[in-house]
Formats: structure tokens, C-alpha cells, sequence
């Protein structure tokens, strides 16, 4: 990438930065994780700085379906309908996450696109950076210890590995981190 169409430079394309976006574990949707939050603060601030007509940000949300498609439901007494309203109910919560980093980019004058897909967070982040070839992926990184990687994993390092573009990972603040590091 030429210096000229990082600074958004005439005649250049903007750089097309993608995020992957999760809600909290904590608070749950619509509250975007501690990670999420502080990947985009930091493109925001760090990349974009005072040049946002030279950037344009393409949010990714990972939906991660139930095992038996219910979060709160007992599956037993489960009818068509069921399934379909809890899809919905999913869908319109992923919305509503988005709808505060589109906000967000439109308060500071940053183009946007943002999408959800359901799957595996990781494979499905390294297959929209494939399909949708972004300048750079930005993802937040819960800084997990040695040993909640091995059981937990990290979609960070993953993408650091797979995705097919540069990948900057940006890890939470001291300050930030809740009593438990899994949290988010």
C-alpha cells in the first residue's frame, strides 16, 4: 500500500480496515466485549486520526449458535416456530451490537459497512477477510494466560495466522480487564 493511499491521498481508494466485533460476556448484547471496544478506540485513534474520508471500516459480527439452537429455552417443548423466533431474536440482538459502532463511525465522519455471520468466529472472520480482501484486520485480544488459551483458544492468534492480509491485535488494558480474563 502506497503512502499516498494510506492518507487517503487524491484519486486513491480509501483503506479498508475490518474489525471483528463480539458482544460481552458480561453484559451481553448490545454491549460490545472490552476487546471489541478497545480495537476500534484504537483504530479510531491510532490509523484513522484526523483523515477519516481516507478510511472506510467493514464490521464483522460472529454469531456463535447454540449447540441445540437455545440460549434460555428447554429444547423439549420446542416447536418450528421456536427456532425461527429465536433466529430473529438473535439476528435483531447482532443488529443492535453494529448499530453502536456504525453510530460511532457516522458521529466522527468514517464510512461503514457492517455484517453478521453465524459459525465459528475464527474460520468465519478468515473467510470474509478472503471474500472481502481488506486493507488490514483489526481484532481485540483478551490477553488470556498460557493456559485458558489451551482451553478456551483465541480467535486472535488464529487470524493472526490464517487471515489473508495484515492483522493487528490489540490487546485490553490492565485497567480493563475483569476478575476473570475469560470475561469480556
Amino acid at each position: 500500500m502506497t503512502e499516498s493511499a494510506m492518507a487517503g491521498g487524491v484519486g486513491s481508494e480509501a483503506t479498508r480496515i475490518m474489525l471483528g466485533v463480539n458482544e460481552s460476556t458480561i453484559n451481553g448484547y448490545p454491549h460490545a466485549s472490552i476487546s471489541s471496544k478497545g480495537a476500534f478506540e484504537w483504530t479510531l485513534k491510532k490509523i484513522i486520526r484526523s483523515n477519516p474520508s481516507g478510511f472506510k471500516l467493514l464490521f464483522l459480527h460472529v454469531q456463535v449458535p447454540d449447540e441445540d439452537g437455545f440460549d434460555d429455552m428447554d429444547s423439549i417443548y420446542a416447536s418450528p416456530e421456536d427456532f425461527q423466533n429465536v433466529k430473529r431474536r438473535d439476528k435483531i440482538r447482532g443488529l443492535h451490537l453494529l448499530e453502536n459502532f456504525v453510530k460511532r463511525c457516522h458521529q466522527v465522519g468514517v464510512a461503514c459497512e457492517a455484517w453478521i455471520k453465524t459459525g465459528d468466529p475464527k474460520e468465519e472472520i478468515c473467510r470474509e477477510v478472503k471474500r472481502v480482501q481488506p486493507d488490514l484486520l483489526v481484532v481485540g485480544c483478551r490477553g488470556l494466560g498460557p493456559f485458558q488459551r489451551v482451553f478456551v483458544g483465541t480467535v486472535s492468534e488464529f487470524c493472526v495466522k490464517h487471515a489473508e492480509c495484515p492483522v493487528v491485535t490489540i490487546k485490553r488494558s490492565a485497567e480493563e480487564t475483569p476478575q476473570d480474563p475469560i470475561d469480556d
